[in-house]
């Protein structure tokens, strides 16, 4: 079968961080033929079973299976049956008066008295607001946030101040993975103990002194546990990019990340080569002093990916 994928020294193929060697792929074109399995989503499921590929709190992962199944067919490997109903519209957050920015609030942040951080759970109102303020008022706009992710919306009092969005790590980054010093080997099977800050947002009404140092600093206290509650293990490093061009970082900073370099200024979508260059600063902060031993860590290693 003539195929635009690359193969592994050993024949297998790498999706989401998973290899698939040629007897499992075989497998898998088996499976389809013998319409066993009526849809794509009972074939992820089915297909997540025979392979072993489960996540850390034991369910399948089916939503890297179809990830996987979508790109195999992409790329020549097989075929799948059709969608069962066709796509739904893409989902776009509308803008509510729940969004306004509302009075400008000044001051420094000892003003503010204590602040919480409400974690957003499942399509809930908390849900829907955290995607129309960030979709509204975040440079990036609203996209889903990939993988394993924990949201936040801030309150001082009744007053929303900030939302942030926590998510997958970046797959490769030369400066935060020589700053860690694991091999590939190590990074394939621990990346999922890293864990991105994939958006904050200060709203723009709210010009707080220190807010932002203070808010990462008290998100970075309560993010593991959370994270351990939801995904059963707890994150060892948090990491964020900051484009250069826009921001210094200078929050980061304060609140004690660690600059350790910069991007090559080229996203993982561009492909082509014809996307201008952005270059992003690379912070990183510490969840356990041991992350670097935990991380690369001579441990067992397993082919099927966290």
């Amino acid at each position: 079968m003539a195929t635009s994928a690359k193969s592994q020294p050993d024949g297998s193929f790498r999706y989401c961080a998973r290899d698939f060697t040629p007897a499992e792929l075989a497998e898998v074109r088996l499976l389809i033929a013998s319409g066993q399995c009526p849809g794509r989503q009972a074939l992820a499921r089915e297909i997540c079973r025979r392979l072993n590929w489960y996540k850390l709190d034991g369910g399948l992962k089916e939503v890297s299976c179809s990830v996987a199944l979508l790109r195999m067919q992409r790329d020549g490997l097989l075929e799948l049956p059709p969608p069962a109903r066709a796509r739904p519209p893409r989902y776009v957050p509308s803008f509510t008066s729940a969004s306004d920015p509302g009075p400008v609030l000044e001051g420094s942040r000892s003003d503010l008295g204590a602040l919480q951080l409400v974690r957003v759970v499942g399509r809930s109102a908390e849900s829907r607001l955290w995607n129309e303020v960030i979709a509204r008022h975040h440079y990036l706009g609203y996209h889903p946030l990939p993988g394993a992710q924990l949201r936040y919306l801030v309150y001082a009092g009744e007053r929303l101040v900030a939302a942030l969005g926590f998510g997958a790590a970046a797959w490769r980054v030369l400066d935060r993975d020589d700053f860690i010093g694991w091999n590939d080997a190590q990074r394939l099977t621990r990346l999922h103990l890293v864990v991105n800050n994939a958006r904050f947002l200060i709203l723009p009404s709210v010009k707080v002194r220190f807010l932002a140092s203070s808010l990462l600093a008290q998100v970075a206290r309560q993010l593991p546990a959370d994270w351990e509650s939801v995904y059963c293990y707890r994150p060892l490093l948090l990491e964020s990019f900051v484009e250069c061009d826009r921001f210094t970082g200078a929050a980061y900073r304060a609140a004690n990340w660690i600059f350790v370099g910069e991007t090559t200024g080229r996203g993982k979508l561009d492909r082509d080569r014809k996307t201008p260059k952005v270059f992003k600063s690379i912070w990183l902060y510490p969840l356990d002093r041991r992350f670097r031993r935990l991380l690369c860590a001579p441990l067992p290693l397993s082919r099927g990916g966290p």
